[in-house]
């Protein structure tokens, strides 16, 4: 619903619940609602309202729920008069642009049980009153701008079972009585600059559930009894100045799922049974002054992930029991003192797929089970002292892609058959013995001469010529050279003289096209047959009309003879005076000109001249999918017509990739390039026209030549190469985009896209898409699709290509839907964008977006 929330209550006197939340209605909270006599229940949240919170809603009395946050964007601040609602119990104003301090008159709602401010502007300290609120039990005033310390009078909190204070710019030591506060199961205080010890008391109330105290500036040893009740989950004090030992308390404490407390100057042991604890899902250690040696286990939580050990002090050999860590994925042991050889039992790691142990003292060999580890991606043994040769059993890791083996003291060749390895897109050999032939096939074609550097007796492309009789590292008998000196010298001179002859015709053949050119007209190219001439394309190309710029060029809306509506792009710096690419443009373009297909954007014809190309479209009435998504009209983009956009250009993209010839490859796969008619029918815009812009030498801009930021896949980095796998990426950013409305950069903080975001909060789970979900439409979105579109989405965006799938098989899996399942109500979690190392305590979706 849209429009002004209604402003007629006469005939309402028994009226009393009120729930007009989670849709589109905008304007200002009318105060005529403070006339409602008996209204115990009043929803406006996740509306587009703005203005002032009416003074007058502190007339109504009986009310006992107030919901008025999320995606409303009030000015000023709390009017005090919300102090007379003597029988609220909730009170939820979060994420709505409130400004100011909390009023002292909110310490009068002694009933108040649930109070949210997070995701505001408040500031000024945290008002004593709030400590007379004697019957609150959640409390969360986060993503704010409070300063001070906090008060004394929240001791008398004595029901408080949930704090959150993070990411706001609180001051002082943590009170010691926040350890005494008897129910407390979740303490968020992350990203202040909170100093001093931590209360030495926490957890002895047996409660404690969460806590998360990273990121401040914290000194003093860790609280002993910390999981005193055996409920204490996760665990997080990175980032601060703690020293001590860690509590052997937590190598008993059951419960215990996720512990970070890197970044700090913990020493001592790790404690005994740490790293068997059954529920165990992540553990990271590292950057302290931690010692002893890595813990010995017996039985290991098949569903611990990580380990980071790196940057610490610890030494001595890897046990056997490495073997048991059969469900860790990230192993990091860099940067400690750990000697001896790599153990065989290493291959038994078969979801590892991060390994680093570089910078420590391991010797021998690299043990070849190794290559059992099948999912291995990352493998990084450069500055031990590791020796023998490098085993061609690294060939058995399929997807592996990073391996850095230098600094040791291998010796032999570099096995041949490594070059084939398709997955391979970064190597390190430097700084060995190593000596013959590097490969110089396959991926080994792209790495740089410093990746071999340091081994003398290497030779190849950039190292030198080899040794005489040395290939591949094995010495051959000598081979006399075909030419002679003399003979050398003169196919040099006679070179030398047809390039100076070739020069000569080319500078004469230059100026005559040059004089050609001024005589020659416009020439209309059509691929159907069109009702309109160059002259009429022409006519569009004013300032007016334009519609869209971007690297590729500028867009026109133009209007034919016949009435019909096209779009004309005029392609940016594609001077085609004396340019040997003229065929190569024209080859390219007629292949798309070709192109049928519903889901993609026709291409009726190309005008051109010796200077500029038009490229001649079919007009998308409603635009991009990147201008709808994230423009005011995205919250009217409901779930059923994003479900469409995207199986529908799903479609286009397969299309491209799989049934023309030669396959087409997008190479800047967007949102902005789905564009959709007037039935919101989704059609792939500029397919192939980063290769033509790239073929022409002319354009430098990264969006015309290898995709957008935002929607590069990672290996572009490495290889400089763009294949149907990094379209496949590409569109796993769009379908990210369909399901958070969120852009794929510039609304998570710097340097971190939305693929970075969706995998942080979301752990990579299905059932986390809830909390990613676009707000605006999450009314209407059933739990299986959302979650199935959110699957496909990340299996796009997997770091490895080869471990994405074929758009093919994405349409597949987004025809071939589960099982249907209720929908999911709005789930909006009350916390705004997390880092990665921290999740939301567990709250119950705000009661007033849900469906009634």
């Amino acid at each position: 619903m849209t429009g002004d929330l209604p402003v007629e209550v006469r005939n309402l006197e028994n009226l009393r619940h009120l729930h007009l939340g989670g849709n589109f209605f905008t304007g200002n909270i009318p105060r005529e609602y403070g006339k409602l006599p008996v209204l115990e229940y009043l929803a406006l949240s996740g509306n587009a309202l703005v203005g002032v919170i009416p003074p007058e809603i502190g007339n109504i009395t009986t009310l006992k729920e107030l919901y008025i946050g999320y995606y409303n964007t009030f000015s000023g601040g709390i009017p005090p008069e919300i102090g007379n609602l003597s029988e609220l119990v909730k009170l939820d104003a979060a994420n709505c642009g409130l400004s100011g301090e909390i009023p002292p008159e909110i310490g009068k709602l002694e009933k108040l049980d649930t109070l949210f401010f997070q995701v505001n502007a408040l500031s000024g300290s945290l008002t004593n009153e709030l400590g007379n609120l004697k019957s609150l039990k959640s409390l969360d005033l986060s993503n704010n701008m409070f300063s001070g310390e906090i008060p004394a009078t929240f001791s008398g909190l004595k029901n408080l079972t949930l704090l959150n204070i993070f990411r706001n710019k609180l001051y002082g030591s943590i009170p010691e009585f926040i350890s005494e506060l008897p129910k407390l199961e979740v303490l968020q205080l992350w990203e202040n600059n909170f100093t001093g010890s931590i209360p030495q008391g926490l957890g002895k109330n047996s409660k404690l559930k969460i806590l998360d105290i990273s990121t401040n500036k914290l000194t003093g040893n860790l609280p002993p009894n910390m999981c005193s009740g055996n409920n204490l989950q996760t665990l997080i004090t990175l980032g601060n100045f703690l020293f001590g030992t860690i509590p052997q308390s937590l190598g008993q404490c059951q419960s215990l799922s996720r512990i970070r407390m890197g970044e700090n100057y913990l020493n001592g042991s790790i404690p005994k049974g740490l790293l068997s604890l059954p529920k165990l899902t992540q553990v990271e250690l590292q950057d302290n002054l931690l010692t002893g040696t890595f813990p010995m286990t017996s039985k290991v939580s098949s569903s611990l992930g990580q380990i980071s050990l790196s940057n610490n002090r610890l030494s001595g050999t890897l046990p056997l029991s490495i073997g048991n860590f059969s469900g860790v994925q990230k192993l990091l042991l860099d940067g400690n003192r750990f000697s001896g050889e790599i153990p065989a039992k290493i291959g038994k790691l078969q979801q590892l797929s991060k390994m680093d142990f570089s910078d420590n003292s391991f010797s021998g060999s690299i043990p070849k089970e190794i290559s059992q580890c099948k999912a291995l991606t990352f493998v990084d043994l450069s500055r031990n002292k590791l020796s023998g040769e490098v085993p061609t059993e690294i060939t058995g890791m399929r997807i592996l892609n990073y391996l850095n083996v230098s600094r040791n003291h291998f010796i032999g060749s570099i096995p041949a058959p490594i070059a084939a390895m398709q997955s391979l897109t970064s190597v390190d050999f430097s700084y060995n013995n190593l000596s013959g032939l590097v490969p110089g096939t396959g991926q080994f074609s792209y790495f740089n001469y410093t990746s071999f550097l340091g081994n003398p007796d290497l030779c190849g492309p950039y190292l030198g010529p080899c040794k005489e009789g040395i290939v591949d590292g094995v010495s051959r008998p000598h081979e006399r050279g075909v030419f002679s000196p003399s003979m050398k010298l003169l196919l040099v001179i006679g070179l030398l003289v047809c390039s100076i002859v070739f020069a000569i015709a080319a500078i004469i053949k230059a100026r005559s096209l040059k004089k050609a050119s001024q005589a020659r007209a416009w020439k209309l190219t059509a691929f159907q047959q069109l009702d309109f001439t160059c002259d009429d394309v022409l006519e569009c190309l004013k300032e007016d009309n334009v519609i869209g710029k971007g690297g590729a060029g500028i867009v026109y809306k133009g209007v034919m003879p016949n009435g019909e509506l096209v779009a004309v792009k005029r392609l940016l710096g594609m001077s085609r005076s004396g340019s040997s690419h003229d065929h190569g443009f024209n080859a390219e373009i007629q292949t798309l000109g070709r192109i049928r297909h519903r889901h993609i954007v026709r291409l009726f014809g190309f005008c051109s001249n010796h200077e500029t190309n038009l490229l001649v479209y079919e007009y998308m009435p409603n635009g991009s999918l990147g201008e709808m998504l994230h423009g005011n009209k995205g919250g009217h983009l409901l779930w059923d017509t994003r479900y469409k956009i995207a199986l529908e250009a799903a479609k286009g993209l397969c299309y491209l990739h799989h049934d023309c010839s030669p396959l087409i490859l997008h190479r800047d796969v967007k949102s902005n390039n789905i564009l959709l008619d007037s039935g919101f029918e989704a059609h792939v815009a500029d397919f192939g026209l980063a290769k033509i812009l790239q073929d022409s030498g002319t354009s430098e801009c990264m969006s015309a030549i290898a995709g957008s930021y935002g929607y590069i896949a990672p290996e572009y980095a490495y290889t400089l190469k763009v294949d149907e796998k990094s379209d496949v990426y590409s569109f796993g950013v769009v379908l990210l985009e369909l399901v958070s409305g969120k852009k794929p950069v510039g609304e998570f903080g710097d340097g971190v896209d939305i693929v970075q975001w969706v995998r942080r909060m979301t752990e990579g789970e299905k059932e986390g898409v809830l909390k990613i979900l676009d707000p605006r439409i999450s009314t209407t979105v059933p739990l299986h699709e959302a979650m199935q579109v959110f699957y496909v989405a990340m299996l796009c965006v997997e770091e490895q290509a080869i471990e994405r799938p074929k758009m093919r098989e994405v349409v597949q899996m987004l025809t071939e839907l589960p099982k249907s399942s209720p929908s999911l109500g709005p789930a909006l979690e009350s916390q705004g964008d997390t880092k990665d190392h921290h999740q939301p305590p567990p709250q119950s979706p705000p009661p007033d977006l849900l469906s009634i």
